[in-house]
Order: structure tokens, then sequence, then C-alpha cells
């Protein structure tokens, strides 16, 4: 598996992916899921894709090379969309020629591919790709993509990513999502690659390959886990059975009575009722009396 993310800020792109291709207890595969297609001052094209590495790098491979009906290639497309009508025609390509074989041998053709950039001449745009070669685009509603394992790195970007965040911050938030995906799940691995794009420079001018030695992501890793600790300790713990005028944080009304679904014994099964504890009453003089 994978997992890939990238953002559409008012100030640029942030891809970033993992290299994690296979896991288990004796195989695990590493290869880089980002491709950067580039002409300086004229276009930057990035491409992440999760999903079968086969058909992945196969669609990769006929996007370089591939024209459409008027004779365009990504290297000519007059606007991103453009270039992600030509990637959707290249994903059908090769589902034509590979799905019906790979059916024989019990395998799905799987893919997902994000895919993003700017022309020279139009403003950064950000697509997100499907196996039947259709596509959405990244609006300010919806400022990234996932693909891959994504639920993991998900509410973070939620409640942090907005178009006005800025590019470092982006990636700060990105890198967390990816190492609270690492935690929680074995099919994603270092290294990371990590690029940074500014809108109209045409040209890569940020891009890091992470390793477990990279020393941000050490700090991340470090960090990240010890601020969410220290945030769940200082949240007050539930308050139950008050009144909710009588004290804060009230998670069960004294007036709340709602009760659970309750699924009834069979009737073969005989019926006790609890046996309520016995509890000693202290009484003002130092004695005690016991009560049922």
């Amino acid at each position: 598996m994978t997992y890939c993310v990238a953002m559409r800020l008012n100030s640029g792109l942030v891809f970033l992916s993992d290299s994690r291709t296979n896991a288990g207890v004796d195989h695990i595969g590493t290869f880089r899921k980002m491709s950067v297609y580039e002409n300086p001052g004229d276009r930057v094209m990035v491409l992440m894709t999760a999903g079968n590495l086969s058909i992945s790098q196969s669609i990769r491979q006929m996007l370089s090379e591939r024209t459409n009906a008027e004779g365009r290639s990504i290297w000519t497309a007059t606007s991103m969309y453009e270039a992600a009508q030509i990637l959707g025609d290249a994903i059908r390509a090769v589902h034509d020629r590979e799905a019906a074989e790979l059916g024989k041998f019990g395998i799905d053709f799987n893919v997902s591919i994000i895919f993003g950039g700017q022309i020279k001449g139009e403003r950064c745009r950000l697509f997100q790709m499907y196996s039947a070669g259709n596509f959405i685009e990244s609006h300010d509603e919806n400022t990234y993509f996932q693909i891959g394992e994504a639920k993991y790195g998900k509410p973070i970007i939620d409640r942090v990513v907005t178009p006005t965040t800025t590019l470092d911050e982006a990636a700060k938030c990105a890198l967390i999502s990816m190492d609270s995906t690492l935690k929680s799940n074995i099919s994603v691995g270092l290294p990371l690659d990590l690029l940074l794009y500014n809108s109209d420079e045409l040209a890569v001018t940020r891009f890091v390959t992470i390793d477990e030695q990279n020393q941000y992501f050490q700090m991340i890793r470090r960090s990240w886990g010890a601020q969410l600790k220290r945030v769940f300790e200082a949240i007050d713990d539930p308050v139950w059975d008050a009144a909710p005028e009588a004290t804060l944080n009230v998670l069960s009304s004294s007036s709340d009575h709602s009760e659970p679904v309750r699924v009834p014994p069979p009737s073969n099964i005989a019926h006790n009722a609890p046996t309520m504890p016995r509890q000693i009453l202290a009484h003002q003089d130092g004695n005690s009396e016991q009560a049922h």
C-alpha cells in the first residue's frame, strides 16, 4: 500500500508520498511513487500513484509519450485540464490493454493518481484521477487530495489546512499526517518524497527525500506524540450524573433518563436481581452501622 497527499494553496502546491509498495512478514518493497514532469520556465507537473505497481508504472511511461487527437501531449498541452485529460486517456489505454488479462488471474485494475502542477499562463491546479480515467479538481472548498491509506492522516489536515496556509505550514501538516499514518499502518513506510512548488516559479526548487536520519522528520516524530498526550491530559475528564448548572463538562445529566438498547436473556436463564453491596454509613460520633 501507500499514502500520498497533495495540497493546493494560494501560494502553491505541496506533494508528499511514501515509498512502500508491499508490506508483509518477510517481504517489503520500496518504490518511489512521485514522478516530476518538468520543462523549466514553461511547466511543472507532478504525478503520485497508489494501487497496482505494474499498472501505475505503465501509465507513468505512457503519459510521457502519449498525444491526444489534436497532437498535443502533456509537454505541449495548453492547460493543466488538458494535461489531465491526456492522463485520463493513458489510464484508459492501459486498462484496455491489461484489464482483461489481469482479470484472468483474479487481479483488479486498481490505480489511484494525484496529478497537479502549473503551465505558464494559468494558475496552479490539482486533480485526483480514478481507474476509469475520470477525475475531479481541487477547489477552495477542498484544498487537498489523498490516495492510499488516507484515513489516519486526514483529521489533522481537515483541522489545519486552508487556502491561505503557507507552503511551509502545509508541509509541516503533511508530514504530521504522514507520521500519524506511519504510526498506525505498517503498509506505509519510509523514505518519503516531499516537493514544495511556489506559484509561477515554473521550476522545482524545493524537493527532499526523507529517510530515518532526517532531522526535521525525527523532530516531528518525537514531538507530535508528546504534544498530543499533553493536550489530551489537559482536557478534563467527563462528569457523570450531575446538573449542568452545577458544574462544567457534564457528560450525563442528572435529568438524563436515556437507556441502552437491551437484549433480554433467554427465557430458560434464571433472572437474579443484582445484590447491592453492603455499605458502611459513618456518623459524626465516630460510630458506624451496617446498611443493606
